[in-house]
């Protein structure tokens, strides 16, 4: 089969990532009270959801950002995932990283209504990936952690290297991306990526 007609059909749809963090049992109880759970407002892949609770961010430049979702279930270790626009603001440099390797990565401080969490490190900006299951990881000739390169968009059309193929029983097929890439790549709800190589 030749190389554009992979391109052709193996389209992906595309979820664009907006900032969010995922906390740990301790950090959720000091931000929200003793005793406090996540109340699930809408359901993501994965068994993950959007929670109803939202944070301040604190960057060190002591510069805020209000409102930021966060996703349940709760997790070991907090995590944030930034686009670099909001990192800039911030005042810091979160490395891109594949979600869960926070070593080494940003500090950044979380406010709550009850609280406030200072991490050291735990801030980062998500490598761009795939979800998919093994159904659709064999039907593409792809593999877990495969790297790959992909077609965005129409009139601000773009090729993004550097994806990562996170393949996982739990998976939808879907492509996700930060608002920064999505912005630039004019990327709507019905925009899809073409996987190239």
């Amino acid at each position: 089969m030749e190389h554009c007609n992979i391109e052709q059909i193996i389209t992906v749809p595309i979820g664009v990532s907006a900032r969010h963090l995922h906390l740990s049992k301790e950090h959720l109880e000091i931000l929200f009270g003793e005793g406090a759970t996540l109340h699930p407002k809408k359901e993501l892949m994965g068994g993950q959801y959007a929670a109803e609770e939202r944070v301040t961010l604190v960057g060190t430049n002591l510069r805020v950002i209000e409102n930021v979702r966060v996703l349940g279930p709760i997790r070991k270790e907090t995590q944030v995932e930034l686009a670099k626009t909001d990192a800039v603001k911030l005042g810091i440099a979160p490395p891109i990283r594949e979600s869960g390797n926070i070593k080494g990565s940003a500090p950044i401080t979380l406010v709550g209504p009850k609280g406030a969490v200072h991490l050291s490190e735990g801030c980062i900006i998500a490598k761009r990936h795939i979800h998919m299951n093994a159904e659709d990881a064999k039907a593409f000739g792809l593999y877990n952690n495969q790297v790959i390169s992909v077609r965005i968009g129409e009139e601000r059309e773009g090729i993004l290297n550097h994806v990562q193929i996170r393949v996982d029983p739990s998976f939808t097929l879907e492509m996700h991306i930060d608002t920064d890439e999505a912005n630039a790549l004019g990327v709507t709800c019905k925009s899809a990526a073409y996987i190239m190589s």
